[in-house]
């Protein structure tokens, strides 16, 4: 992190589907800065093995969950709210896309896509949102993608998911203002985490990527994390409603 700080000691920040990826990162940055953090997960190997790689004892709550069942949303801010006593900041990380044509698509797998990316986001932006209703203050970040403004190929219902997850965050941004909550979102084109890597590790299909990529080259995770946890900080005190794009000039052309 160098230099870098955003004033997140002592914060309980929930951070969904953390156990991989960018959500991981986040993790990890966020407990650098000696935050509280809780991480969930469909999967338990994978919760246990991003515990044991965060080493964060105290301060690290790993909570099994999938973020489209409302059952396991009320669990996953319950065990926070019992743990820490408190919430924060919620950042809605987790998502999954499957390669599929709109057209060709079975409802059920366009449900699927839906759950895990949109509702899941809803429903946990619902329950934070009441809880730091109740405290008049709190932050919700959301990671989007460059997707939801450019159609592309077989990102189709990730891409209107992730739409549907950019008007939530004005929607939610304006609701919430008026007790002292910040909602935003960040956009990432591609970035080289294992979701996106049969794309990058294509050498091919990599540098026709990089041909609408002005700054040449594909994301790092830690690209996106700072301004994640920017819009955490109290440096984004007066930003909401809004969606950051880190695309490396992708939307700009």
């Amino acid at each position: 992190m160098g230099e870098l700080s955003y004033g997140l000691e002592g914060k309980v920040v929930i951070v969904t589907g953390a156990s991989r990826g960018i959500g991981l990162k986040i993790a990890q940055t966020l407990i650098e800065e000696n935050a509280k953090v809780v991480i969930c997960g469909r999967k338990e190997e994978n919760l246990d093995n991003a515990k044991n790689m965060l080493n964060a004892g105290e301060n690290l709550l790993t909570v099994p969950a999938h973020i489209a069942k409302e059952e396991d949303v009320e669990k996953l801010f319950k065990e926070t709210i019992d743990y820490f006593g408190k919430l924060d900041i919620l950042i809605n990380n987790a998502g999954m896309n499957i390669a599929t044509k709109l057209v060709d698509t079975e409802p059920a797998l366009w449900q699927k896509i839906i759950d895990s990316n949109l509702t899941g986001t809803f429903l946990c932006s619902r329950k934070a949102g009441s809880i730091m209703r109740e405290q008049k203050k709190g932050k919700i970040v959301t990671i989007s993608s460059l997707a939801a403004k450019r159609a592309a190929p077989a990102m189709g219902i990730y891409g209107i998911a992730k739409a549907g997850i950019e008007m939530m965050t004005k929607v939610l941004a304006l609701e919430l203002a008026p007790f002292n909550i910040q909602v935003n979102a960040v956009a990432p084109s591609m970035v080289k985490t294992d979701f996106s890597k049969p794309f990058w590790s294509n050498k091919k299909m990599c540098e026709q990527i990089l041909k609408a990529v002005p700054l040449g080259k594909i994301a790092d995770p830690m690209e996106v994390v700072h301004p994640t946890l920017f819009l955490c900080s109290e440096g984004a005190s007066f930003i909401t409603g809004q969606t950051i794009m880190v695309d490396g000039g992708s939307s700009a052309v």
